[in-house]
């Protein structure tokens, strides 16, 4: 009675509010069912929309939307960066490559125009005191170029080096650009980065989080690692630019994962994605530099392609890929993730890889660095031993190693995780090994971590307390957002 005679439209305004509410909501779900995502997806979306409006409504707004279609760089662009420049693809059977390797070469050049480079040298490291020590080494005798991209990097001892090492080349007159998450690198002190800059750095986030522009961004993260050093040398992997992976935390042991310091004419591939990024951050297009490119093969180097992905792409391309890898293979699937979150055309693809006689091999931490990703990935694990896959808990330290290590001539790894986020959400780079000889080494390398693990049994996993498996089974519905 107070607010009507105060306000005596009141009920016509709320009315009005409601109304467009309403429109709104179903607004949504229109261009949900229009999108033909996979239909659990999509009824999920609907159902949260109808029985919580206002949540979902925001969680749609954050979470749910699709990037598929942006363009990262346009074609007159992507042709000035590409230039002359044509690595020679490789027919099935030379160098030994078998025909399953050769389709997957094939499908990883239709869903990224990713070329095939042979003659690299690579130099694989497992520790990160190694790995930043030639990180280090490399970046003090750059003369032209760095370009360096990670999705975290720390102010903390090893941070600062690699800051003082750019900070000093800039002084030199090399061209030094840094890009980061803006997310993975976020403080609330952004003097690191202020400090590159005041040194002649260029130094950049990606998709940068605004008031304005937190739903548009906050859901879709760069996830990548990757450094260019003059077009002669490259880096990959799963690393950041962080103190635990050389003293640990926590008075625990160094994180242990995979990088490569690649030689050759990869590094090519590994440029034009930085490149491309930069870009897409309306920053300028690195011609000269992508043109300036050792692309003289090594003697008996290896044959690699390096794949990007990310959510604005047509297609989930590493998830395809690893969907045909995996497929494809005939004696041993090894994999080794810090998370395990599988979409379930991945997950179908490990079961009938293993029921099919395969020898599938996952291996993840007994302790990751997140609780919460722990319990949803061991609400897979039940359907992955009952098929007959092998499941391992490394037992040391956090394992952060993103690796795929298909029959005996092919392996992957970079900053992909086998879980949602990275599949579907992160923008991801991998790189592909197609080598007896590097496959080999790989594998070596993961029975070396298998003899610090310790074996899961399913009789042994099926005693879990119910209320640790209702957790999970919570957990689990969460996945495509964790």
């Amino acid at each position: 009675m107070i607010i009507a005679e105060i306000f005596p439209y009141a009920h016509v305004v709320y009315n009005v509010f409601l109304v467009l509410y309403a429109l709104t909501v179903l607004g949504v779900i229109a261009v949900v069912l229009s999108e033909n995502r996979n239909p659990v997806k999509s009824l999920a979306w609907v159902t949260v929309l109808l029985l919580l409006p206002v949540l979902g409504l925001v969680l749609y707004l954050f979470f749910g939307r699709s990037l598929k279609g942006l363009r990262m760089i346009s074609r007159r662009n992507k042709r000035m960066l590409q230039g002359d420049y044509r690595p020679n693809q490789i027919a099935a059977g030379a160098n030994n490559i078998t025909s399953e390797a050769h389709q997957l070469m094939r499908i990883t050049n239709t869903l990224a125009g990713a070329h095939c480079y042979a003659g690299n040298h690579i130099q694989v490291f497992t520790s990160g005191d190694k790995k930043f020590e030639a990180l280090k080494r490399d970046l003090r005798q750059a003369e032209r170029y760095i370009h360096l991209q990670y999705y975290i990097i720390e102010n903390d001892e090893i941070g600062r080096e690699i800051r003082d090492i750019l900070e000093q080349k800039a002084r030199e007159g090399v061209k030094v650009r840094v890009t980061y998450d803006h997310v993975g690198s976020f403080t609330f002190n952004a003097s690191y980065f202020n400090h590159l800059r005041h040194a002649g750095v260029e130094a950049y986030p990606f998709l940068k989080i605004t008031i304005t522009e937190l739903a548009n961004r906050l859901n879709w993260r760069n996830h990548r690692k990757i450094v260019v050093i003059d077009g002669k040398v490259g880096y990959i992997g799963g690393m950041n630019i962080a103190d635990r992976y050389v003293t640990g935390e926590h008075h625990q042991l160094p994180w242990r994962d995979t990088h490569l310091r690649i030689q050759g004419p990869a590094v090519a591939g590994l440029q034009y994605t930085f490149a491309v990024d930069w870009n897409f951050m309306k920053r300028s297009l690195l011609t000269d530099e992508m043109h300036v490119i050792d692309t003289q093969p090594r003697d008996g180097g290896d044959t690699m392609q390096i794949l990007p992905s990310g959510p604005t792409d047509k297609w989930n391309n590493i998830s395809l890929l690893f969907i045909k890898a995996i497929m494809l293979a005939k004696h041993r699937v090894y994999i080794q993730t810090p998370y395990f979150l599988p979409n379930d055309a991945l997950l179908k693809a490990l079961q009938t890889t293993a029921l099919a006689g395969v020898d599938v091999r996952l291996m993840i931490p007994r302790n990751p660095d997140s609780k919460l990703l722990k319990h949803a990935t061991a609400s897979y694990l039940k359907q992955c031993l009952v098929a007959g896959i092998k499941v391992y808990f490394y037992e040391p330290t956090v394992l952060h190693a993103k690796v795929l290590i298909i029959d005996d001539d092919f392996v992957t790894t970079g900053s992909t995780n086998f879980d949602f986020r990275s599949f579907e959400h992160n923008f991801e780079c991998n790189a592909l090994v197609y080598s007896k000889a590097f496959n080999e080494q790989m594998r070596e390398i993961f029975e070396a971590d298998q003899r610090q693990c310790t074996r899961l049994i399913l009789s042994h996993w099926r005693r879990r307390p119910v209320t640790t498996k209702a957790v999970e089974s919570i957990l689990r519905l969460m996945a495509p957002l964790l």
